[in-house]
């Protein structure tokens, strides 16, 4: 455990007794304007709850000495993926305008249960909603969808090593390609639910499970593989694929 006073660039903020999270983002690109890491589960992007040293943000404004870093978009505490980080703060609106204009490609995998009867790829739509104050997004029926996603299973042709590996490991599993068309809150968690294949290891759905803040023996099988865009300030056309294995 880190007991420590923290500070962001913006605020003091003190945390005690801070859980120590035992895994390390990597860096994949940087240029002068942003920076790229592949995040591991369970290290949160930004501060929040008991988490602030143990974030991506901290512990790579503390690596770089840059405490205008800021990230253009964010995963969940328990997702692995691409995060893509802005140096300065002249940068960031271009940056964040593109993910909010759904000018980014983001692609997931996920390995959830196999069902031999369900036919893929297919499209799933629905109206989600979260609670402030609640673990859990939910859909509400009858209301004009406003989360939409797209996925298929990938094929065996496509499989890495580390894939062949984590099916040996779930043999009654199959690995899915996602393709978000929205950014809802926890939307790909949800919608795997929905179809009744909850993502292996997720704590969220379809119950909650409390498990230790210290256990990390059941990671989240859910990765933001790859992220595609054109740099809005160059044009230059980047593809960025995450390592880390299911």
């Amino acid at each position: 455990m880190t007991d420590r006073t923290a500070r962001s660039g913006m605020s003091h903020r003190y945390v005690t007794d801070e859980p120590d999270i035992p895994f390390h983002y990597t860096i994949l690109f940087e240029n002068a304007r942003v920076i790229v890491i592949d995040k591991p589960h369970f290290l949160a992007t930004t501060p929040r709850g008991m988490w602030y040293h143990n974030t991506a943000l901290i512990q790579l404004r503390e690596e770089t000495g840059n405490q205008d870093l800021i990230p253009a978009h964010r995963l969940d505490r328990q997702t692995a993926g691409i995060i893509l980080f802005v140096k300065h703060a002249n940068d960031r609106g271009a940056y964040q305008l593109k993910f909010q204009n759904r000018e980014v490609s983001k692609v997931y995998e996920c390995l959830a249960p196999r069902d031999p009867n369900m036919l893929f790829p297919q499209t799933i739509q629905s109206y989600i909603k979260k609670d402030v104050g609640t673990l859990q997004a939910y859909e509400v029926e009858n209301k004009q969808p406003n989360a939409r996603t797209y996925i298929e299973l990938k094929q065996e042709k496509d499989f890495t090593t580390d894939d062949y590996a984590a099916l040996k490991q779930h043999p009654y599993s199959s690995i899915y390609v996602l393709h978000p068309h929205t950014g809802k809150t926890h939307q790909l968690r949800v919608h795997m639910n929905r179809l009744g294949l909850p993502i292996l290891g997720d704590d969220l759905y379809p119950i909650i499970q409390n498990r230790a803040y210290n256990d990390f023996s059941t990671p989240l099988e859910l990765v933001a593989r790859t992220l595609e865009m054109d740099d809005p300030i160059t044009g230059e056309h980047w593809v960025f694929t995450s390592r880390i294995p299911l």
